[in-house]
């Protein structure tokens, strides 16, 4: 852009820098958007950019217009369409995407995990350090770590063994010295053998080719006129697509010597399946050294770095890594990006990425954590004696937990017919060789959402309320996380003998499908009639 046609435009329109836009944005309309969050609507064509010295420039009128549109009339419509006052405290939509997965919180993916900040919202209101807080539907651990970074005890109870695994790596006290150092030493040599693979050249030509149709036919102009509603998608993306493959595939060809089509974990029908020859071949070397490690504390990290890579490292797309459809190993159009992606082809970068973020999550939470007890039991909440699992396993912790009982519960129930605990860590499963209960968990997807489904989770979630009030002070606080779409709290309540005291109505906007329809959950506020 010549300087004349910088000023001429800069008189026409009050162009500022990025940072610049943040701030204005954040003084003028009350909201913390940073300068990551401008620029990637400019990287998305959402806002036009100016570009001049190498610097960018935005319209600040066209910055805020944007924002008023997405954010304010968004509260309208959404409330319009349910037909009820959402409590927008709640949907946490100014908190950064840095701050709901801060620290341990993102040590491994977890399907139907609430965030934090929901967790420390009621525990901060409703709760003290020295208290002790129960989850009968622990996940993945949310609620516990949010205790022990606020001094609070906790006490949390999974069906799923991996999802112990997952809560226990994040609570657990390390060696930090001695943590990074094993780890370290396996992503090393893992390295060092992947860096021995046959298929360097076909891979590297194959990224060659990727790149020269994207700044060809998918480049920012073409997401602009995307945005805009000027380009039919699927056609255009088809059309380039068959030009593509007909150029991979004599890649192919030219290599062919040097694609694996064998690989261990043959008799691990998911891995099997889900997962490239030389990816199974990569990921059964460093569990070779999982195996190794003496530290069981440490062993259990590197557990969690193998499963969190084997997820990335799926053989599929970019858009359906939350809904496993079809394996795919080639080259193909992403939906989410705009433009030509690739399945992984190698844990190496993963590996690598997930190692060094593990050891600083889990070294940042080391310096914010409180002194207090937790305790993680695999079990069926139906059922388990957490004054029985307590004596066993923490004599002080069951002390304690004899002298105040327990102040209260927040945990969040499985959604009717959404999710399977068991089968979305399929991978981890048959790695580690854990033991599936996938029939005790209550209202899973694979049995869908009929009469007798609803009626069974009703049961089941009555019953693990009615079991936890055994280990309940009779003022406990009971606070509730659930989408009762079909209404069948009500009846939950009334079986287990409990009382609503209100209803929040929390706004759900960092959804990860691609639904974009309002959603909502309700917490319910309960006590012990």
């Amino acid at each position: 852009m010549t300087l004349d046609k910088w000023i001429h435009i800069r008189d026409h329109k009050k162009l500022v820098t990025i940072d610049e836009a943040a701030k204005e944005i954040k003084n003028k309309l009350g909201l913390n958007v940073m300068p990551h969050n401008i620029s990637y609507l400019v990287q998305y064509g959402r806002i036009n950019k100016y570009k001049i010295k190498n610097r960018v420039f935005v319209d600040i009128k066209e910055v805020e217009e944007y924002y008023k549109t997405h954010i304010f009339k968004k509260r309208e419509e959404w409330e319009q369409k349910l037909g009820f006052k959402l409590d927008w405290e709640l949907a946490f939509d100014l908190v950064t995407e840095k701050e709901r997965t801060k620290h341990v919180h993102r040590l491994h993916p977890y399907k139907g995990k609430f965030i934090p900040q929901l967790v420390e919202y009621f525990l901060k209101n409703y709760f003290k350090p020295g208290d002790i807080i129960l989850d009968p539907f622990m996940g993945s651990g949310t609620t516990l770590v949010q205790a022990l970074e606020m001094g609070i005890h906790s006490i949390g109870v999974d069906i799923s063994p991996f999802n112990c695994l997952i809560a226990e790596v994040k609570l657990q006290n390390y060696d930090i010295k001695k943590l990074r150092s094993t780890l370290l030493d396996m992503l090393n040599k893992t390295l060092e053998h992947i860096e021995q693979r046959k298929r360097k050249e076909f891979d590297e030509e194959v990224e060659l080719l990727i790149r020269k149709f994207n700044e060809k036919y998918f480049s920012q102009e073409y997401r602009r006129m995307l945005h805009m509603g000027k380009i039919n998608e699927k056609e255009y993306s088809s059309r380039v697509m068959q030009e593509f493959y007909a150029k991979y595939q004599k890649l192919k060809e030219k290599y062919r010597e040097d694609i694996s089509e064998d690989g261990p974990f043959k008799d691990k029908s998911f891995l099997y399946m889900w997962y490239s020859p030389e990816i199974r071949e990569e990921m059964a070397f460093y569990l070779s050294l999982i195996n190794n490690i003496e530290d069981e504390a440490i062993k259990k990290v590197a557990m969690i770095i193998l499963s969190r890579t084997a997820r990335s490292v799926r053989a599929t797309t970019h858009f359906d890594l939350a809904t496993l459809k079809n394996p795919v190993y080639d080259p193909y159009y992403c939906y989410k990006h705009k433009k030509i992606c690739r399945p992984v082809n190698t844990i190496a970068q993963h590996l690598k990425k997930y190692t060094y973020d593990v050891i600083e999550r889990i070294e940042e939470f080391s310096k914010l954590r409180k002194d207090a007890y937790y305790a993680v039991f695999q079990g069926d909440s139906r059922k388990i004696d957490i004054e029985e699992e307590l004596e066993k396993t923490n004599p002080e912790f069951f002390k304690l937990y004899q002298e105040k009982k327990i102040h209260g519960i927040f945990t969040s129930p499985p959604y009717l017919g959404q999710i399977d605990y068991h089968e979305q860590h399929a991978y981890a499963y048959e790695l580690f060789g854990f033991k599936r209960f996938d029939r005790l968990e209550i209202g899973p997807k694979f049995q869908g959402t009929n009469k007798k489904a609803q009626e069974e989770y009703i049961e089941g979630i009555s019953q693990v309320l009615l079991n936890m009030k055994r280990f309940l002070r009779k003022d406990a606080k009971i606070f509730i996380v659930v989408n009762d779409k079909r209404n069948l709290y009500p009846e939950i309540f009334e079986k287990a003998k409990m009382k609503v005291i209100k209803e929040f109505k929390r706004p759900v906007l960092n959804r990860t499908s691609r639904d974009r329809n309002p959603y909502y959950e309700s917490i319910f506020e309960v006590e012990v009639e």
